[in-house]
């Protein structure tokens, strides 16, 4: 997630509970999965957040590799420290995908969960990207194309102007679709893109949509004409047709895996 959600300690955890749902970890398979991450290897994490992600990287390397995990959140980075505490081949620090600051060419992958969709400078922050992988190196980007957004709700009114003050925390809620050639612009050969649909039926607090629910909840408020009350009353919408058997969330997430050549 972006800067704009502001994460205090508080949606630091909330995140951290998210990133644990079987949603979560099912991403995290595919992302590990696609990259391949093999023992020795340097990687880089973009946006490490709660650091789940960079402790099953570390474990992937082993002490003859190394992983980097860099996020602006002084929150997220002290989650990731407490996680990756018992491998020291894993260096979590404060770093920015808006201006990377490591040695050119030296990572063999760098991997970014949804963190360029907060990036105002797309094309300079892959450009940083490239710089720092060795030749044939991977990056591997996953992004969320929001227009992809089914969400039962009674008042569907009320869900749009919700989900439209939501997209203040973005810098392009529809990143996906530019995203190719932003990588070929990059220098990037890009080699993969799979979807990952997060399908949830049931508003169930270890799903997806239900850890989305409650961030949404809290950052909406006083923005676009939004009220406390009326994102109160939209996520309480929400409980109740998860009670009554008709509740049903959709979104789509886009795995690009691509390589310098």
């Amino acid at each position: 997630m972006g800067a704009g959600l502001g994460f205090d300690e508080a949606t630091a955890r909330r995140i951290e509970r998210l990133y644990q749902s079987p949603d979560a970890i099912r991403r995290r398979s595919l992302v590990l999965g696609l990259l391949r991450p093999r023992s020795g290897e340097r990687i880089l994490d973009i946006g490490c957040g709660p650091g789940f992600l960079a402790a099953e990287l570390g474990a992937a390397v082993g002490p003859s590799g190394a992983v980097e995990a860099i996020d602006t959140s002084d929150a997220m980075l002290a989650l990731s420290r407490a996680r990756c505490g018992a491998q020291p081949w894993v260096t979590v620090r404060p770093g920015d995908a808006e201006r990377l600051d490591v040695a050119a060419g030296a990572f063999d992958a760098a991997v970014s969960v949804q963190v360029h969709e907060y990036v105002k400078d797309v094309a300079g922050s892959l450009a940083s990207v490239h710089r720092a992988l060795r030749p044939r190196g991977r990056a591997l980007i996953v992004a969320t194309d929001w227009d992809s957004l089914v969400w039962h709700s009674s008042d569907p009114e009320r869900m749009r102007r919700v989900l439209a003050a939501f997209d203040e925390h973005l810098a392009d809620p529809h990143l996906p679709r530019r995203l190719g050639p932003l990588l070929a612009g990059a220098g990037f050969v890009v080699s993969r893109c799979e979807v990952l649909v997060h399908l949830n039926d049931a508003f169930d607090p270890s799903t997806f949509g239900h850890g989305l629910c409650g961030l949404i909840q809290r950052f909406v408020p006083d923005r676009r004409g939004v009220s406390r009350a009326e994102a109160d009353a939209w996520a309480e919408d929400l409980a109740e047709l998860g009670r009554r058997g008709e509740y049903f969330f959709s979104l789509n997430q886009y795995v690009f895996l691509a390589a310098k050549p």
